[in-house]
């Protein structure tokens, strides 16, 4: 976008604010903000927050998705200081321990959410304290003095989702936030007209995607949480063109418009893309997408600390998937505009020759600095040379295109070899009777780790021996799983990804909650 070199997320708002003062910036449960309403609302919070705290001062946010939050995105940074985002599925004794980790002098969030803080929370050296988001002065007339930022001026700090221990402080910056608003832009090019619709939480770093369309004067609608039939209700009302899911939500989606032929018609009207991340989508499923709602795909893989999405899978790379080259659907796709990605090996510095795997490692402007205090973890992020270690395990191919193997934390070694989570998960998915499955690694006496498979079973449980014959019949047996668990359902982040962390502290503590009695079976040979 052309215009004044942007140093402030608030840039982004004040830009369009001025250029479109009157369009529609946001909705957010039926109540839609203009450009103008919006910037006014950031500035407001702006001066608010300037008679209760310091300079540099971390604000902690508790609350749903709703319009306010937007407004913080950029009004709790304007003056220098650091939105602390908490997600509110966790539980409060979590929330005030990332309130105490990050410092904050002062947490605004939605009542019953404060409430269940100030009861449950646990404050070795006191609460800091609390502000009801009812209770800001939204409408107050005001003008805040505007600090001007610099690029390296911490404007988040993000809390990951814990996926692989305990949640790390992130640090994202005016300039890496920016930068990865940018680099989206070239991997997903928002169209004159379009409108954005997401349902993930603003407590993650998908949020980031409502300013992208903002830096295009575009308007973005945000669902409360996602439910498919408000998602198509949604969509009927304000001419969605653009959605952002993860592939359950896809999936939840498809089966709630076949069953109803006025909400497919009602998506397939406007919707042109739908952007999803997580994990791929097999052929079959993307060619159901295509049948059913007839738009296109774009694919995104990132995590917080880049600020966003780093690589993309093009519409155009679905349709050759689709077409001739299925294999393709099982990539991330390519680097955006800025990003660099490599692959380097076990001396983590090494860069590998394409096809080979290794770590995946990323440069560009929108990595993070590094974690909020906490040197030795960020050291350990980095390389020598400066590249931000992932903790993936992947490979890029001669095309350029990259393809994720797994966690290196999700790589499981037993009896001395290495294990693919991921690998023997494709093998359980396709087996008749499997809804979800999630591979982990569990603490053995004899091979170090055992290999242990958590089904979510699509009906009556299937058997256990069948499972492991299906993953013998096409893998090593050293990778067959020696224990199968059932579930009622896979802990998961709000994005969607699955706590494999959870699941390996449930089942070291006992049961987890809500499965029939697992069944041990076979041994690696």
């Amino acid at each position: 976008m052309g215009g004044a070199r942007r140093t402030r997320l608030y840039d982004v708002l004040d830009a369009a604010a001025r250029d479109a003062p009157d369009a529609p910036a946001l909705s957010v449960d039926g109540t839609t903000w203009t450009f103008r309403e919006l910037r006014r609302r950031t500035d407001a919070l702006s001066a608010h927050l300037a008679a209760r705290c310091s300079s540099g001062a971390r604000v902690a946010l508790l609350a749903h998705n709703r319009p306010e939050y937007v407004a913080a995105y950029y009004g709790v940074p304007l003056d220098g200081r650091i939105l602390v985002p908490l997600n509110q599925r966790l539980h409060p004794r979590e929330w005030a321990d990332q309130i105490v980790r990050s410092g904050a002098e002062l947490a605004i969030g939605e009542s019953d959410l404060l409430d269940r803080l100030a009861a449950e929370g646990e404050f070795p050296a006191g609460r800091p304290p609390l502000a009801a988001v009812e209770d800001i002065p939204w409408d107050a007339p005001a003008t805040p003095h505007r600090e001007t930022a610099t690029d390296s001026g911490v404007a988040w700090l993000m809390f990951t989702s814990g996926t692989t221990g305990r949640p790390k402080g992130v640090r994202l910056t005016h300039k890496s936030l920016l930068a990865g608003i940018d680099v989206s832009a070239s991997g997903r090019p928002v169209r004159p007209g379009d409108v954005f619709l997401t349902p993930f939480p603003l407590c993650h770093v998908a949020g980031y995607q409502v300013m992208l369309h903002h830096l295009y004067r575009r308007h973005a609608v945000v669902l409360r949480r996602f439910d498919a039939a408000a998602l198509v209700e949604a969509t009927r009302r304000h001419g969605v063109t653009s959605l952002s899911l993860a592939p359950t939500m896809l999936e939840d989606l498809l089966a709630h418009v076949e069953a109803d032929p006025a909400a497919r018609e009602a998506l397939r009207s406007s919707l042109r893309v739908i952007s999803y991340g997580s994990a791929p989508m097999p052929v079959p499923l993307l060619r159901r997408v295509g049948d059913v709602l007839g738009c296109d795909l774009n694919q995104g893989f990132g995590m917080t600390e880049l600020s966003g999405n780093a690589t993309f899978l093009s519409p155009a790379d679905h349709r050759t998937a689709i077409a001739s080259r299925p294999e393709l659907a099982a990539s991330a796709g390519r680097p955006g505009d800025g990003v660099e990605i490599a692959v380097i090996g076990a001396d983590g510095t090494t860069p590998l020759p394409p096809g080979t795997l290794g770590e995946v490692v990323v440069k560009g402007a929108q990595v993070t600095p590094g974690y909020w205090d906490d040197p030795d973890a960020t050291a350990e992020a980095f390389t020598a040379g400066g590249w931000f270690r992932t903790g993936d395990v992947g490979r890029i191919d001669a095309d350029g295109y990259l393809y994720l193997v797994d966690r290196l934390k999700d790589v499981i070694i037993t009896g001395g070899e290495n294990v693919s989570s991921r690998e023997v998960e494709d093998v359980l998915r396709a087996v008749p009777g499997v809804a979800e499955v999630a591979v982990i690694g569990l603490p053995d006496p004899r091979w170090g780790q055992s290999v242990c498979a958590v089904i979510v079973p699509d009906g009556a449980p299937p058997d256990g021996a069948e499972l492991i014959a299906a993953c013998r019949a096409r893998l090593a047996g050293f990778k067959a799983p020696r224990r199968i668990e059932f579930a009622d359902a896979l802990p998961r982040t709000g994005t969607g990804k699955i706590r494999k962390s959870a699941l390996r502290a449930q089942l070291s503590e006992g049961r987890p909650e809500g499965r029939p009695e697992g069944r041990p079976e076979g041994r690696p040979t």
